[in-house]
């Protein structure tokens, strides 16, 4: 028997059934949303490469052990590696540490719906710090994730209900950029910098009708990589461009930024678009 058509799955699989995959990553988020009354976000993005401390140091210490006593082992790229992987946990438990700061805060607003709710995309990393940081504080957290050849599966901190699996990379960053109130990016590779320049984008632009804050968080790795100067001396971007982008190195400093910011843009004279759940920034006519 033919089924109809929202059965069938060759059809719902086929190239002309892509406007409905796509709709249906706009229209199954959101009734979601809806259902846990998730009003707006902050969002984490960074490498999913960098491990907890206890986990990097566990591997380091493995390392060191099959490696003794081999001649020249001190300086194998597997050991350098190693500690160099060591290091950079530091920015998965600061980000777990600020996670957790930012929930207890929100949670004790007393707001009728959830309000700056931690999301990340979903995988391994900074993002399962984030989300790991947020249920350690007992709130809501979010993971976007989106389906990849490797390094991205989802970890096992977001909360039930708030797991979302994507296909579409824009419809993912659909729903990143149009429920953030601040994002947090921390140290990463190319799909941190595509994600943060998406939304750099749209505060320059001022394409979307609310206030977004971009915390750029560790200066030691950030600082060779992204130099906004020369742009601003080519013309390419205005002299004030430069300072949508702020600093942390610290969770006590990223934290104090971000309640800044959220207290005076979004808690103190919120709009009625805002006050719903979820709310979906509007793009300015």
């Amino acid at each position: 028997m033919q089924p109809v058509a929202y059965h069938d799955r060759e059809f719902l699989d086929s190239d002309d059934a892509r406007p409905l995959r796509i709709l249906a990553e706009y229209l199954e988020p959101l009734r979601r949303f809806q259902a846990q009354h998730i009003q707006d976000t902050v969002v984490f993005f960074g490498s999913a490469r960098v491990n907890s401390r206890e986990h990097a140091a566990a591997e380091l210490a493995g390392l060191t052990r099959r490696l003794a006593g081999r001649e020249a082992a001190e300086s194998d790229p597997q050991l350098v590696l190693g500690r160099k992987a060591v290091e950079w946990s530091r920015y998965y438990e600061d980000a777990r540490e600020l996670a957790k700061r930012l929930t207890e805060w929100s949670l004790a607003l007393g707001e009728p719906n959830h309000r700056f709710v931690v999301a990340s995309g979903g995988g391994p990393g900074i993002m399962e710090a984030a989300n790991r940081g947020a249920k350690d504080a007992g709130g809501k957290t979010i993971g976007l994730n989106i389906r990849l050849p490797f390094e991205q599966g989802p970890n096992p901190y977001i909360t039930d209900g708030l797991h979302f699996e994507f296909h579409y990379f824009f419809m993912r960053k659909f729903w990143f950029a149009y429920l953030a109130k601040a994002l947090v990016i921390f140290p990463g590779g190319f799909g941190t910098l595509d994600e943060m320049f998406e939304i750099l984008t749209l505060m320059q632009t001022e394409k979307l009708a609310k206030q977004i804050q971009i915390i750029l968080y560790g200066t030691e790795y950030w600082d060779p990589i992204l130099n906004l100067e020369p742009m601003a001396e080519w013309g390419a971007i205005s002299p004030s461009d430069i300072h949508l982008v702020q600093r942390a190195d610290t969770p006590a400093q990223a934290f104090e930024l971000l309640k800044a910011h959220l207290t005076q843009h979004h808690l103190l004279t919120p709009s009625d678009q805002e006050m719903r759940a979820p709310g979906i920034a509007k793009t300015r006519s």
